[in-house]
């Protein structure tokens, strides 16, 4: 008997508690939610996302970005080069996991592409800078998009998103999910790009 009571307030546990721990990293802020972010960090040069080429020649949207400091990025003025746009947040752990990737192929001319990095973070925009310049990233810029605005252009719902344009400022491909950035399979997505 006690034994059956306890599994039944096991149960009921669970039961109040599953649809916190499956709520992912759904963060809230007023009206707006964020993206979750995905279920894992990809291994050393895998992919743990999936590719999208259904946006294939979409233009850059007309968005501007800003930075901490309150300097401006018009999101057209990127044409000329290829150009990946990452949609990431300091709370999101795969896109922690794939930072690295990122800012150790940023401004390598061998790969020929400009990373552009979004912060999803919604609260503080100072921190954004901070956390990465305490992770030795100073390659990535901390562009926010703190109202979310960004993230639902590109209808993104999992964190994080990376988004592929050519130099003509035109989307090649989009991937959901963590990815080592600077694997050989990488760079073959990218060449995609120079045209």
């Amino acid at each position: 008997m006690l034994l059956s009571r306890s599994l039944n307030l096991s149960f009921l546990g669970m039961a109040l508690f599953a649809p916190i721990m499956l709520g992912g990293c759904d963060r809230q802020s007023g009206d707006k939610s964020q993206p979750q972010a995905s279920a894992s960090a990809p291994a050393s040069g895998e992919a743990a996302g999936t590719i999208d080429r259904s946006h294939k020649g979409s233009p850059l949207p007309t968005f501007t970005l800003s930075d901490p400091a309150g300097q401006k990025l018009a999101m057209p003025s990127l044409k000329g080069k290829p150009t990946l746009i990452n949609l990431w947040a300091t709370w999101c752990a795969p896109c922690i996991a794939e930072l690295p990737t990122l800012n150790s192929i940023s401004n390598r001319a061998d790969m020929n592409v400009q990373i552009i990095t979004v912060s999803q973070d919604m609260e503080d925009p100072a921190k954004v800078q901070t956390f990465l310049d305490q992770k030795g990233f100073a390659q990535l810029p901390a562009w926010l998009d703190p109202k979310g605005d960004l993230a639902a252009h590109y209808q993104v719902q999992t964190l994080p998103t990376s988004v592929y344009y050519d130099s003509n400022g035109l989307e090649v491909w989009r991937f959901t999910g963590g990815r080592d950035w600077a694997s050989a399979e990488s760079a073959v997505l990218f060449a995609e790009g120079n045209n």
